[in-house]
């Protein structure tokens, strides 16, 4: 039980944090960090598929709401949850019966900053090209999707590091 209310309290603080701070930060007009996307990341690893992708979607289409873009978000954080479990098994191995949360202590550093890496820079990508749904500023919305990666994973490995084991 306490693992549910922590996840509840995660999911709300998160959202909020989400919308009433880090959405109102754009550097240099095209710097975004969505650290919402934490909440997906950090569920326990036997998470069952389908119950990650439904959490995924409600996650992705609240921030959306407000955000006044709920389909990119929805997308882009259900795409996290599906690939979720695929890069998990390719930088770790669970033992059969464990159910960790994901972390530096339960990953290891290096395979858990790959792990952070490469879903935030599925998200991101999968969000600014459906938010744009062109390529016609191919080298702005590359420069986004790589500046905003690397403030969201230096913002999600700076939060983790300070949690305690």
């Amino acid at each position: 039980m306490p693992t549910v209310l922590q996840n509840i309290f995660r999911f709300i603080l998160l959202v909020l944090f989400q919308v009433l701070v880090l959405d109102n930060i754009q550097f240099l007009g095209f710097v975004n960090p969505y650290l919402y996307i934490l909440f997906i990341i950090a569920l326990p690893v036997q998470t069952p598929r389908w119950f990650s992708l439904i959490l995924a979607f409600v996650i992705g289409i609240t921030v959306g709401i407000f955000s006044n873009i709920p389909g990119p978000h929805a997308f882009a954080t259900v795409l996290v949850a599906f690939s979720r479990d695929g890069i998990i098994k390719l930088f770790t191995q669970i033992e059969e019966g464990n159910n960790p949360t994901p972390s530096f202590y339960t990953f290891g550093v290096s395979a858990y900053i790959k792990y952070v890496v490469l879903l935030v820079l599925i998200h991101n990508f999968t969000l600014f090209i459906l938010e744009s749904f062109s390529f016609i500023n191919f080298w702005l919305l590359l420069s986004k999707i790589i500046l905003s990666s690397v403030v969201t994973i230096l913002l999600i490995l700076g939060f983790q590091s300070i949690k305690t084991k």
